[in-house]
């Protein structure tokens, strides 16, 4: 039997994306999908992208979040199943955990991949310095190649499979738990930053803390979310949580409406998913002005004043 394609899963969309991308890469080696979880809930999100095969990884170690027996776990799986790719999505879990696997089995690992050839060498075509490059690179491997899907390169496509479910016990040592969550807070429910469909962001252009009040008002109005830029940030005027970059939070929303915000590269990384973007800003030269699917030029609080008593003209 051809050898198959693991994807290591967890939860979210990068996961589904990552699912789809490794289903392709299994179509073009003419070879099936197997996933591997570590959480048997995340079985039926395996199913539903195509996994004809799922591996529970289970061990008393494992009850949290724990990198390095992540990592070993998958080196073991890895071992035991032979396969020609293992796939991870690219966020900071799956890039950590596919970095140890890497360094435990002694194997390149190519990390937020857009596209990826087999072939002799393979082809990769992959995002590096946080967005702003793409490369182009050959890769050659004594063993599995170790890959991962940067999100929103892949759109989630399903295609439903009733796939055989293994558990794998791994043999793993104390000295493996010594990195690991041992406690969580609970985080704030409803409309975040990655899950919103609107994101209405500041910059230096909003001026204050209190310039934030009619951003949150349209967010609000819109069922979306407030952001901010660094510079947002780092006067204070906002949390680190709000900030869209390289350094905060990486968003895909429908809509991005960047308010009095220049758009520095680091920024830039943080909203090109984005499926528009509309950017409000004096200066018509401004990078973010010159990105944008759409411009408006004046002045924020002006443009945004007006489209909030629109907004409640028709609703009322």
């Amino acid at each position: 039997m051809s050898r198959p394609v693991l994807s290591f899963t967890q939860s979210g969309e990068a996961s589904r994306q990552a699912l789809t991308a490794a289903r392709t890469l299994a179509a073009k080696l003419g070879t099936r999908l197997e996933a591997v979880v570590f959480d048997e809930l995340l079985v039926d999100q395996a199913a539903e992208l195509g996994a004809e095969a799922v591996h529970v990884i289970e061990h008393e170690l494992l009850s949290d979040y724990a990198p390095e027996a992540y990592g070993e776990s998958l080196r073991q799986l890895v071992e035991a199943s032979g396969p020609a790719a293992l796939v991870a999505a690219g966020t900071e879990t799956g890039n950590e955990v596919t970095a140890h696997l890497a360094a435990r089995a002694d194997l390149p690992f190519v990390a937020n991949c857009r596209e990826v050839t087999p072939g002799d060498p393979w082809r990769v075509s992959r995002v590096r310095w946080g967005g702003s490059l793409f490369e182009e690179a050959e890769v050659q491997s004594d063993g599995p190649y170790l890959l991962s899907i940067a999100p929103h390169t892949v759109a989630a496509e399903p295609s439903p499979a009733d796939p055989e479910v293994r558990a794998f016990r791994p043999d793993l040592g104390e000295e493996l738990a010594r990195t690991r969550v041992t406690g969580r807070e609970e985080a704030a429910k409803g409309v975040t930053l990655t899950t919103a469909p609107v994101v209405v962001s500041g910059g230096r252009g909003v001026g204050s803390p209190e310039g934030f009040a009619v951003l949150e008002e349209l967010a609000g109005m819109l069922g979306g979310a407030v952001g901010c830029s660094r510079v947002a940030t780092n006067n204070g005027w906002r949390p680190h949580r709000d900030q869209v970059g390289q350094t905060g939070t990486r968003i895909a929303p429908e809509l991005y409406i960047a308010c009095g915000i220049s758009g520095a590269i680091q920024h830039w990384v943080g909203c090109m998913a984005s499926k528009k973007i509309l950017a409000i800003n004096t200066d018509p030269e401004a990078n973010m002005v010159r990105k944008a699917d759409y411009a408006v030029i004046g002045d924020l609080h002006e443009v945004l004043d007006a489209v909030v008593a629109e907004l409640r003209g028709r609703e009322a």
